[in-house]
């Protein structure tokens, strides 16, 4: 059974800085495009980040240029720093395969205060 365990997410002030972690026990995780993905209260779930296996990367616009994703494929973990944080970056992430995604883990909390 897949599974995603994100972690890493906390209250920070406007400006502040998070790198939140997940471990994806995805048995093709080496040729497996990963993405990380949030959800804001009373909102959709939206991409923010994916990371091919190759280590080519693509950043939704709300966020390039603050955002970094990585990977680590030996850990099968996915990363993803968060600098310049705004209120509006508030929200659940989660990571998931990009293409064909499977059942979606807790998720980490990312508060941001003005």
């Amino acid at each position: 059974q897949v599974q995603f365990v994100e972690s890493g997410g906390g209250l920070v002030q406007t400006g502040g800085s998070l790198r939140l972690s997940c471990v994806a026990s995805v048995s093709t995780f080496r040729s497996t495009t990963m993405g990380w993905y949030r959800q804001a209260p009373g909102k959709q779930r939206d991409l923010v980040a994916t990371i091919t296996p190759g280590g080519t990367t693509m950043y939704a616009n709300s966020v390039e240029g603050r955002v970094t994703i990585s990977r680590v494929n030996a850990k099968k973990t996915v990363y993803l720093q968060m600098n310049s944080l705004k209120p509006e970056d508030t929200a659940v992430y989660y990571c998931n395969k990009y293409l064909n995604q499977e059942s979606w883990g807790q998720g980490t909390q990312v508060t941001v205060s003005s």
